[in-house]
């Protein structure tokens, strides 16, 4: 195995670094220069909701009891049908988020989760990490040595639940494949035995109690994508470091959403597909047949909580991750040669579809092919179906700090505001490893996916309120109002006023009931406008309502503004039939409005 140069520098072979990853100990040392950097997560306390399902023996031997033999057979079920039905490229792509090779030579999955960012943005970000253009980007968000891409470790953790590999056999008399080590992996010395009583007899396993599971074998990855080079692809089934290691939680897991929680942090803009593209690679762990899904789960929870310290140390953010922000974002607009909203908006997004269109049991094919898509697929994976161990039916429980995950997507919503957010978008309570109520809060039901990709209002009184997800986060909080009131005579003009918009941009005044154009309305430097529009004189007297549209065809506003309209009178139009259209400070008594009478549009939710 090639060793990168950077290892050779300090003394550590990449067949080091490997093994000290999977089995949870990355190798950072870095001398504590802000809070977070010793003010760790406790893994432990927070996965101890897994306590439930399984009691190690506590000798970190891969033994113990099954506690919950229901929630360990769902997780076998799964895991075996993920391993069998995976497409041979979602085997391929499993392989390549195995690997640990040091960047700038090789990859690891914070080069993986790049696939996120769409298929030439993708391009832009690794050139520019294997470059040497991105070094602040790349401090922060290796896999091997970043200060929030290897921030955390799950070797305590593994060592505290000490669970079996889903391929390890429970016969302790098995014979090992050619290849494997026939000492440290032995069967007789590492098996899954403690669960032969869970698993014999049913669909997922053979009469002796061994999980279905289909190694996925060495490959060459001659694709180049993420390594000017050719490299080996090994899931290492028969390492000392992967079969004595164990299961639960997930490392690789967790470095994936380590590194994807970085990248979503850094690039709001594409926050929802990167954090899909980091639960492929947690998934990609049940398609080698090397972890289960709590595994996966466990990691994810792993990753947000480590974020959550990072960008919840002002310090840290504002010395490390808002720098990092401002350099890959520059890059790539330099790069691509435009703003970044319109490089996103001629690129391919990330896709998927890891079954080839075959559904998991108990849910979905899991295709990903758009925005909406890769966040109801991200949703699915945080509990994979599984049947409810806790209470159901429990209020929202956001962990302290998590609102800091939101800060770069909703910049200008409060602390209370961005938690608001967390807690209207997070999945139900009761799945497992589910703390709601507790002093941890729930990383178990934080859908960052769901959140990252809001609609948000902000009331009057600073309630905030998501609408939708699944688009392009926004915040709402326009309000529409009429100086001289909201009764109108069909054929004449109505007053209007609006606050809260953008600067600068240009709304379409919509008479929503049928909808019409009726007009538009410009915001000054301050965020507000003013002007007048023609109702127009065929309008149906009775309640209507008028709402600003903006250029994506979505309301600006918390609240349409509700109408009046009387009838016009049979002789005459009162008003003239020359609408305005309203600009910041105008009157709007003159302009196009008036012709934009009968400018029908799709029906306008607000």
């Amino acid at each position: 195995m090639r060793t990168s140069a950077r290892a050779m520098a300090t003394g550590v072979t990449v067949a080091a670094i490997a093994t000290s990853l999977v089995i949870g100990n990355p190798l950072v040392a870095n001398a504590a220069t802000y809070p977070s950097d010793t003010a760790k997560p406790d893994l432990v306390s927070l996965l101890s909701g897994y306590d439930s399902f399984w009691k190690s023996s506590g000798t970190n031997d891969l033994h113990g009891t099954v506690v919950s033999g229901a929630t360990l057979a769902q997780n076998d079920q799964l895991t075996s049908w993920i391993n069998q039905n995976a497409t041979k490229a979602q085997q391929f792509t499993a392989l390549q988020d195995s690997e640990y090779k040091n960047a700038p030579t090789g990859y690891d999955q914070s080069s993986t989760v790049g696939q996120g960012l769409g298929d030439a943005l993708e391009k832009l970000y690794l050139q520019g990490r294997q470059n040497g253009d991105l070094p602040l980007t790349e401090a922060l968000i290796n896999s091997n040595t970043g200060t929030t891409g290897a921030y955390v470790g799950t070797g305590t953790a593994k060592t505290h639940f000490s669970y079996p590999r889903p391929y390890l056999p429970t016969d302790a008399s098995a014979t090992l494949p050619a290849g494997d080590d026939q000492v440290n992996c032995a069967p007789a010395k590492v098996n899954a035995s403690s669960l032969a009583g869970n698993r014999t007899g049913t669909a997922w396993a053979d009469a002796k109690g061994n999980l279905t599971i289909t190694r996925v074998p060495v490959q060459t990855d001659t694709t180049h994508e993420f390594s000017p080079s050719d490299v080996v692809l090994d899931a290492g089934y028969g390492t000392q470091g992967i079969c004595t290691g164990g299961s639960f939680p997930s490392g690789h897991t967790t470095t994936a959403y380590q590194a994807g929680i970085t990248l979503a942090t850094l690039v709001p803009e594409l926050a929802p597909e990167i954090l899909a593209r980091a639960s492929e690679n947690g998934n990609d762990r049940i398609v080698l047949g090397v972890h289960y899904p709590l595994d996966i789960m466990g990691g994810r929870m792993d990753g947000e909580a480590a974020l959550a310290a990072r960008w919840s140390d002002t310090a840290f953010r504002t010395g490390v991750l808002e720098p990092a922000r401002k350099e890959l974002v520059s890059y790539l607009e330099s790069k691509c040669g435009n703003t970044l909203a319109t490089c996103i908006a001629a690129e391919k997004p990330y896709q998927d579809n890891p079954y080839g269109g075959k559904a998991i049991p108990g849910g979905t094919s899991q295709i990903v092919t758009d925005r909406a898509s890769a966040v109801k697929v991200y949703r699915e994976r945080m509990d994979y179906g599984f049947a409810k161990t806790g209470t159901t039916g429990l209020a929202a429980s956001v962990p302290v700090g998590a609102e800091n995950l939101l800060l770069s997507t909703f910049p200008t919503l409060t602390d209370a505001q961005r938690t608001a957010v967390l807690a209207q978008t997070e999945i139900a309570s009761g799945d497992p490893l589910d703390q709601s109520g507790t002093a941890n809060g729930s990383w178990e039901r934080l859908d960052l996916a769901a959140a990252t990709s809001a609609t948000v209002t902000v009331a009057q009184d600073g309630t905030a309120t998501v609408v939708a997800t699944g688009g392009t986060a926004k915040v709402v909080s326009g309000v529409l109002t009429a100086p001289d009131g909201t009764t109108v005579q069909a054929g004449s003009q109505l007053a209007l006023a609006a606050s809260g918009l953008t600067a600068g941009a240009t709304y379409q005044v919509v008479l929503a009931s049928d909808p019409t154009v009726v007009g538009t309305l410009t915001a000054d430097a301050s965020g507000a406008a003013t002007g007048s529009v023609t109702i127009p004189a065929g309008t149906t007297a009775g309640a209507h309502t008028v709402d600003l549209v903006d250029a994506s065809g979505a309301s600006a506003v918390v609240d349409p503004l509700a109408i009046t309209v009387t009838a016009a009178p049979t002789t005459g139009t009162p008003g003239g039939t020359t609408g305005g259209t309203g600009s910041a400070g105008g009157t709007g008594s003159t302009g196009n409005a008036g012709t934009t009478t009968g400018v029908h549009l799709p029906v306008v939710s607000g």
